[in-house]
């Protein structure tokens, strides 16, 4: 079922699970996370307003850029604050940045943004980079995953539809670094902002079926998305154990720099040049025509 034109030609895929060294991610910019720039810093300014006029205490110092060059708030926030900031973050960004299909996982946060929409790996990286930019260390987890797991938005269209996709998920260290022989700081997975995986489940019956218009980013707030198939899910309705659909967990990564330049992407750098002006403007809802097949929603 692979697009032999679509897919990479340069690197065999990993079909074995992986973790590697540790990743202690960072809260440095990146291409991708580029954190620094006007636009993101603006984004970040514009959440925390959005939450100083709701909540008491929010809002009041404003965000700085301290003597070392970092942007960072002006009050040290803790586990639950960190966590609060990120589902207003992710609120923010799924009602400011329009779903599309994208095949530019590589796309800077700041272009993102100037264009107004994404696809769900780029708002994920837009997530990240106001994470970081608000001093909350990011790194990923690359999960390889089976490209039949999108074969419910296109029906007519399977033929073209990579065979794997490298995924990008998040992870956030909420609480503060660990200290000197100290345990290890605990992540917080992407899909655990809005509770645990347990909490997430048992609020709805239904779980994330890749088909309609909503995509995994949105599915965040709604639903458990666990790679892992560690939840007891509803027996009724989607299921939210998506690890059938895992061919590789390729460990985790101090970035998603770092995790597209070692393992790729999921498309050859021609079909990306050729189908991104297509599809970056076609919004992410199911029965889509098209090239649309080939991207990750």
């Amino acid at each position: 079922m692979t697009s032999s034109l679509l897919m990479p030609r340069r690197r065999a895929r990993l079909r074995t699970s992986g973790a590697g060294a540790a990743a202690t991610g960072s809260t440095a910019p990146t291409r991708i996370l580029d954190r620094r720039h006007p636009r993101v810093v603006a984004l970040l300014r514009r959440i925390e307003a959005a939450a100083g006029s709701d909540e008491p205490g929010w809002g009041e110092t404003g965000w700085r850029e301290t003597a070392s060059g970092e942007t960072g708030s002006g009050v040290a926030l803790g586990a639950d604050d960190r966590s609060a900031f990120l589902r207003r973050a992710h609120r923010h960004i799924a009602d400011t940045v329009r779903p599309v299909y994208s095949v530019r996982d590589d796309l800077p946060v700041s272009e993102v943004l100037r264009r107004g929409r994404g696809s769900c790996s780029q708002r994920l990286a837009v997530l990240e980079a106001v994470a970081r930019a608000s001093g909350v260390p990011t790194r990923v987890r690359g999960l390889l995953v089976d490209g039949r797991f999108w074969y419910p938005r296109f029906p007519r269209l399977r033929r073209v539809v990579p065979d794997q996709v490298v995924l990008a998920w998040p992870e956030f260290r909420v609480a503060g670094p660990a200290s000197v022989g100290g345990p290890a700081t605990p992540w917080l997975s992407a899909s655990e902002l809005f509770g645990s995986l347990d909490e997430l489940s048992g609020r709805r019956a239904d779980g994330f079926s890749n088909a309609g218009a909503e995509t995994l980013f949105d599915a965040l707030s709604r639903t458990a998305i666990d790679w892992d198939g560690t939840t007891l899910c509803p027996a009724s309705g989607a299921g939210c154990d998506l690890s059938g659909h895992v061919l590789a967990d390729l460990g985790r990564f101090d970035s998603r720099d770092e995790l597209f330049a070692r393992h790729g992407q999921t498309l050859c750098v021609t079909a990306r040049l050729l189908a991104e002006p297509v599809l970056g403007r076609r919004g992410a809802g199911g029965g889509r025509a098209g090239l649309a097949a080939v991207a990750e929603p």
